[in-house]
């Protein structure tokens, strides 16, 4: 299966993409390769975590839609400790680089932080194994949203579940509460969240009508010494309630990695085009999430439909921790790249550097093949072949 350019979801295929920008040939449309060592490997039957160095770990790929009707109602999804490039290059306050996360992967996918966005139908009920047995600790499974029996909440607290490293448990989760809903490890909540143990559950009711572009993205604040401390770097104690957010993300990446087109999330548009975009927070803070130019509706919130009545134009939508705040808007605007970002501008940085942090871009793909473009993927770090 190809992953299309630009965030998970609808965007452009690999040969769209390279007409836009103007590379033509075989050897272009062959592949592309990126400036960095960011390339994912599986590994399996690894040593105990305190035994591996960060160096000996996989990267982490970007999330992946699973389609998880098509694989009959089941998805297995296994741990994996790996490392996490936020963005790997020296441009724009760059490197920013986690040398240990905790990743979730499903079936033969990458291991990914955020966590796969697993799909499903209203009413297709779907089997969630959680497959430790190479993990280094117990984890669990938690989805909000939907209404599910007791003992499948994934909360060790409450249910007396959890999956101890070297086991396996299945989750029954019932998809029945159409939205874009959360999911993430609920065993020592404040740390496997900050260890990259999170990801996006999506249920489209019946009948649903799919937008032109349609775009899923996770926004996410992180304290840094978090993944060093796990990943053995810095000799201090870490507590928790001091934690004090220092990198800011856009599905896992920070701009300008985010504008990368296949390991970041820029919003691909034909002029004309109806976006959704499906956001949520994974993080601990509020984000007051803008765009550009565009005027949006907010058409969802938590799983719940915002009634016609109650919709109007806006550019900023504030999204509070584990809310979901999907949005609607045309791609009407002069065609150019204009930003998506949260506006609390000290989240807009790596470090002292700015612009970085959580912020991406809406491209509209008939201005792929000017310089300011050419000018975005360098920092980016993208190379057609």
């Amino acid at each position: 299966m190809t992953t299309p350019f630009g965030a998970p979801g609808t965007g452009l295929s690999r040969r769209e993409f390279l007409a836009a920008t103007g590379v033509t040939g075989v050897s272009a449309l062959a592949g592309c390769s990126s400036k960095t060592i960011n390339a994912p490997t599986a590994a399996t039957n690894t040593p105990n975590e305190a035994q591996t160095s960060s160096s000996d770990l996989p990267y982490t790929s970007p999330p992946t839609v699973v389609n998880v009707d098509e694989q009959g109602g089941s998805v297995t999804m296994g741990t994996q400790p790996a490392r996490h490039a936020v963005h790997p290059l020296d441009s724009m306050g760059g490197p920013v680089e986690f040398p240990r996360v905790w990743a979730w992967q499903a079936d033969d996918h990458d291991p990914s932080v955020p966590g796969p966005i697993l799909r499903t139908t209203e009413g297709n009920d779907m089997e969630v194994t959680l497959d430790n047995t190479n993990g280094r600790r117990p984890h669990t499974i938690h989805f909000h949203g939907v209404t599910k029996s007791w003992k499948n909440d994934g909360v060790p607290t409450s249910t007396g579940i959890k999956v101890p490293a070297g086991e396996k448990h299945t989750y029954e989760i019932p998809a029945n509460v159409p939205g874009t809903h959360l999911y993430h490890c609920h065993l020592q909540t404040h740390r496997h969240i900050d260890m990259g143990m999170y990801g996006i559950f999506r249920v489209d009711p019946e009948g649903y009508e799919p937008a032109d572009r349609e775009y899923f993205m996770t926004i996410k604040d992180w304290d840094s010494r978090i993944p060093k401390k796990w990943g053995g770097e810095g000799n201090f104690t870490y507590d928790t309630t001091s934690r004090t957010p220092d990198v800011f993300t856009v599905n896992g990446k920070s701009a300008p990695r985010t504008l990368h087109p296949e390991q970041g999330s820029p919003i691909i548009v034909d002029q004309g085009d109806l976006v959704r975009v499906h956001l949520v927070n994974g993080g601990y803070m509020s984000h007051p999430m803008h765009i550009h130019n565009h005027r949006f509706q907010r058409v969802e919130k938590d799983g719940g439909v915002v009634p016609e009545a109650a919709r109007h134009d806006i550019d900023v939508t504030n999204i509070a921790p584990a809310e979901r705040h999907t949005i609607e808007f045309t791609a009407d605007a002069d065609p150019g790249i204009y930003l998506m970002h949260c506006h609390k501008v000290n989240h807009v940085m790596n470090g002292s550097f700015y612009p970085g942090g959580m912020l991406t871009g809406v491209v509209y793909r008939s201005v792929m093949d000017s310089d300011i473009f050419s000018q975005l993927m360098e920092y980016a770090g993208y190379e057609p072949n």
